[in-house]
């Protein structure tokens, strides 16, 4: 896509300030240090819209802690998933026996994070759970379990922070909202 052809959603006002983000993930990365105590929880970071904040909440939890990465899809270069979720990317070490959670840049319908739960859940974990940055419950076409969440939010389409737009605006340091 090209940066002309995104003038038209470029980004609007700033929802969530960088320092106001900050400040939530280092209460977030508290949480799971008192919940995860004694343990070494292992993060697995939903690319790539949650890569900046799965860097931030790892740097945040005073533990020992493993990582990776996993890839999903449903997006696409629209603004409304098409409601089918496909693994782009699948993880480089067995989650079986570890204490695994979860770190989602946004929850939405919930159908990515059902499908992640339940693809993880086969994979036999001590224990599974999940963070999310954003949660959307107005838009949830799926229950599913959110254990930390960052912020809940309006039904808007938000930019920044890791969160894109068609592969764009992710190096904003503050989550936006898409303009018109």
């Amino acid at each position: 896509m090209e940066r002309s052809a995104l003038s038209d959603r470029a980004p609007g006002p700033v929802l969530l300030s960088r320092s106001d983000i900050q400040k939530r993930v280092l209460e977030m990365g508290r949480e799971i240090t008192r919940d995860y105590e004694g343990r070494a929880p292992h993060l697995i970071g939903v690319l790539k819209g949650a890569s900046v904040f799965h860097a931030d909440l790892v740097r945040a939890i005073e533990l020992e802690a493993s990582f990776d990465f996993i890839a999903v899809g449903s997006y696409g270069l629209t603004t409304r998933t098409s409601g089918e979720v496909r693994l782009l990317k699948d993880l480089d070490e067995s989650p079986e026996g570890r204490d695994v959670l979860i770190v989602e840049d946004i929850v939405d319908t919930g159908l990515t994070l059902d499908y992640l739960v339940q693809c993880l859940q086969m994979r036999e974990p001590a224990s599974l759970r999940t963070a999310a940055l954003l949660d959307k419950p107005s838009r949830r076409q799926r229950e599913v379990p959110i254990d930390y969440v960052g912020f809940e939010i309006e039904d808007r389409f938000v930019v920044g922070y890791g969160l894109d737009y068609g592969q764009h605006y992710r190096n904003l340091p503050d989550i936006h909202l898409l303009g018109n």
